[in-house]
């Protein structure tokens, strides 16, 4: 995907589709929350603003949403942080990995020759 910030990595590492639509729906989930926190927070504002005794206890239900929402996008940036390291690390070993090999080879063949 052109113009895509997960399609290379700045050390030349790339993610693959999957994982990029994962984390391009987990962003979407975030944003969605916090749109919804955006208008709850409204909510709580005009409710606390009217000073009538009905809207201000329904605050109470409406600070709790907020709170649960909020606790939703912290486990969701954590679960993507997560994923994020290990799809890195998967592809980081990958080329370790390689390198080892062809290094440990040619090590090999130097200890046989001399």
């Amino acid at each position: 995907m052109e113009g895509d910030p997960f399609a290379g990595i700045g050390n030349g590492t790339h993610l693959d589709g999957k994982t990029v639509q994962t984390f391009q729906k987990n962003f979407v989930e975030v944003q969605d929350i916090l749109d919804q926190n955006r208008v709850l927070i409204n909510e709580i504002n005009q409710n606390h603003e009217s000073k009538i005794p009905d809207n201000l206890g329904r605050n109470v239900g409406l600070i709790r949403e907020l709170n649960g929402n909020i606790r939703r996008v912290v486990d969701l940036y954590s679960h993507l942080s997560n994923s994020f390291t290990k799809s890195i690390d998967v592809s980081s070993e990958g080329d370790s990995n390689g390198a080892l090999k062809s290094d440990s080879k040619a090590g090999h063949k130097r200890d046989r020759s001399g």
